[in-house]
């Protein structure tokens, strides 16, 4: 497997006020079953210092399939249908591709 083939992901997550310590249970939920999954590579869940509430996850899956193969998790859809009420607007996704350095 080649680095240019990974699909690494960042996600930025943001809780309604209030809502930070049940969205950051539900998040931790998935890293453990996420790990588990034959793509994934890396799959680590970060909270901002200044801003709590706010969580970032930095994936790395092994290629797109990988990636479809998560989506489709049924913990993964559980845990956004639990997640959706206490965000404090829609998650931003973004997909990259490896392009030098490490």
């Amino acid at each position: 497997m080649s680095q240019t083939e990974q699909i690494q992901i960042f996600a930025n997550i943001a809780a309604l006020p209030g809502k930070e310590a049940q969205l950051r249970e539900i998040l931790t939920s998935l890293v453990p079953h996420t790990k588990a999954e034959t793509g994934c590579l890396a799959y680590v869940l970060h909270e901002d210092i200044k801003t709590p509430g706010a969580f970032y996850f930095y994936e790395v899956y092994k290629d797109e399939a990988a990636v479809d193969a998560h989506r489709q998790s049924p913990y993964f859809a559980e845990a956004f249908a639990k997640a959706g009420p206490l965000l404090s607007g829609k998650p931003s996704i973004i997909l990259t591709k490896f392009v030098a350095g490490h």
